[in-house]
């Protein structure tokens, strides 16, 4: 009974502290907003010149000029599975395209040669040693460059096997992993964000259980012979309900948004709920080195922005291995428990795998828990729990 009562008072003390309780709330799907605004304004796009001397062919009564058949098999096919703009544009003039290349007003420039159809015809007759020369031009520093001529030889290749009816020496077959071939950047960082929005319960944990101290309701408590048990699941129930409210609310967000998911959501919330544990544990370390929530929102800025930045939760970060016990790697933002949901959260909803897949996450997120835990109980148990 004294569980219920304490988990009772804490969802109304929750209540009562409405604004950092709708900042919790909030701030997940505002990342999501943030983020989606940011990559439909910033998706790839390549932007490719083709300047076309080729002269063209007679041949049954008709002129053939594949230079602009190679152009219109630009515009029509794509270059990648995945949706990234190549946008092709024909101009007249190299003196053009080269200024263009200079002023970052274009990726690459590609100039057919005037023999282009010639050499297509011929090795397309038999002529085994007809060959086209075309020019790619390019600052080779930029990355732009090198992708757009690398899907540009691919689709000059592609072009040529199909006019001279030729086949590829080998033939390349690519499986994507879960929804990977139609994954778009917002679609990946989304895992992360979801992440985000639990660990805004730093605050709202804390400040739940260091409001007890500040308002001196921990006195009755203790003198009420309240169990450390029934004292922390009380509050900690509670705050996993604000943090399973807050991935969901995140979630629909991102989906209204376009977010593309293929995993289980029973999995997902497991994540969440064992993320909002450690969440919690580790914000009884906060409130065991402060004694007001002033003190949390100012402490609690730190350890948020290092959860939410270091670990890949806010933008994806790669992180050196230090060592592996059996096969897991274990990097320094390891030691959050945020690196190891996210993990959890690719798996699931990206690539489709199902739960035993993330046991190495699911048993490094309880390990930190229980750490955090056990620091914060001896520290919050020597500052406020004694009765001097």
């Amino acid at each position: 009974m004294k569980l219920l009562s304490v988990i009772i008072k804490s969802l109304r003390e929750q209540i009562r502290s409405f604004w950092i309780l709708i900042l919790t709330l909030s701030m997940g799907p505002f990342f999501i907003l943030v983020y989606f605004l940011i990559t439909e304004s910033s998706k790839p796009q390549y932007n490719i010149l083709i300047l076309n001397s080729d002269t063209g062919i007679s041949g049954n009564g008709k002129i053939t000029n594949h230079g602009e058949n190679l152009i219109s098999f630009f515009t029509l096919s794509k270059p990648d599975s995945i949706s990234t703009l190549l946008i092709v544009t024909e101009i007249s003039k190299r003196s053009t395209g080269i200024e263009k290349l200079k002023s970052k007003k274009a990726d690459a420039l590609i100039i057919i040669p005037g023999t282009f159809s010639q050499s297509l015809n011929s090795r397309e007759t038999g002529d085994s040693i007809a060959v086209s020369n075309l020019e790619f031009i390019g600052d080779l520093t930029n990355t732009n460059y090198l992708i757009s001529a690398v899907w540009a030889n691919e689709l000059v290749n592609e072009y040529a096997l199909q006019i001279t009816k030729s086949k590829r020496i080998i033939e390349v077959n690519e499986t994507p992993l879960g929804i990977s071939a139609s994954i778009s950047y917002f679609d990946m960082v989304v895992p992360g964000l979801l992440i985000v929005s639990l660990i805004m319960l730093m605050f709202t944990a804390s400040i739940a259980f260091v409001s007890e101290v500040e308002n001196k309701t921990i006195l009755r408590l203790k003198l009420s012979r309240l169990t450390a048990f029934e004292f922390l699941g009380g509050i900690g129930f509670v705050q996993i309900l604000v943090g399973l409210v807050s991935v969901a609310v995140t979630l629909i967000t991102a989906i209204l948004l376009g977010f593309q998911y293929e995993g289980s959501l029973v999995i997902m919330l497991i994540i969440a709920g064992l993320t909002s544990m450690s969440i919690i544990a580790f914000s009884l370390i906060i409130a065991a080195v402060t004694k007001s929530a002033g003190e949390v929102l100012v402490v609690g800025n730190f350890p948020m922005f290092l959860f939410m930045f270091f670990t890949g939760a806010a933008f994806p970060i790669k992180s050196e291995t230090l060592f592996s016990i059996a096969g897991y790697p274990v990097t320094l933002q390891g030691l959050m428990t945020p690196s190891h949901a996210i993990s959890a959260l690719n798996k699931t909803l990206i690539m489709n795998m199902d739960i035993r897949s993330i046991i190495p996450e699911i048993v490094s997120i309880l390990v930190l828990t229980l750490l955090y835990f056990i620091i914060g109980a001896v520290i919050f148990k020597r500052r406020h729990l004694r009765l001097n």
